[in-house]
């Protein structure tokens, strides 16, 4: 089984767009239940299906596989939950690990979150300077639920 282990913050300031630069990622949702969330996401010219299961601490089973970019294209634009999520997200590796901020976009336009994941949910990893406030356990911060709830109706 595949397991994503993820810790989330949010983030104090701008600095990590000077180490990386943003990539367009589009995505929606074909179920926003908690206890699973299936998701299509565009990246590139790369379509993505994704199935995640609940999350118990930071942890969750998550399985993802590429699909074709057109089917990915047509779900998305025509079968997914709306709004669309759409973010820029930035890759900024440091140390043995890689850190995902997305700034998202749109209806949620202002919401800043980093990401990490780990192997093990008690391991130790290196926390740059632009890391605020951990919201891992926060539902609210969770992509699916920024489907119904978008930052900008806070």
């Amino acid at each position: 089984m595949a397991k994503e282990i993820e810790r989330k913050f949010l983030v104090l300031n701008n600095d990590y767009k000077k180490q990386s630069e943003g990539i367009l990622y589009k995505q929606g949702f074909l179920n926003t239940q908690k206890e699973r969330v299936v998701r299509i996401r565009l990246v590139g010219n790369k379509g993505y299906l994704t199935v995640k299961g609940i999350t118990r601490n930071i942890s969750r089973c998550e399985y993802e596989y590429e699909i074709p970019f057109d089917e990915a294209e047509h779900m998305l634009n025509e079968i997914c939950e709306k709004p669309i999520i759409s973010k820029l997200r930035y890759k900024i590796p440091m140390g043995n690990f890689i850190w995902e901020v997305d700034e998202f976009l749109n209806d949620n336009k202002g919401l800043v979150i980093a990401e990490i994941e780990l192997e093990r949910e008690d391991q130790e990893f290196p926390k740059p300077s632009w890391l605020g406030k951990e919201v891992s356990g926060d539902p609210k911060y969770y992509n699916a639920n920024l489907v119904r709830f978008p930052y900008l109706k806070w």
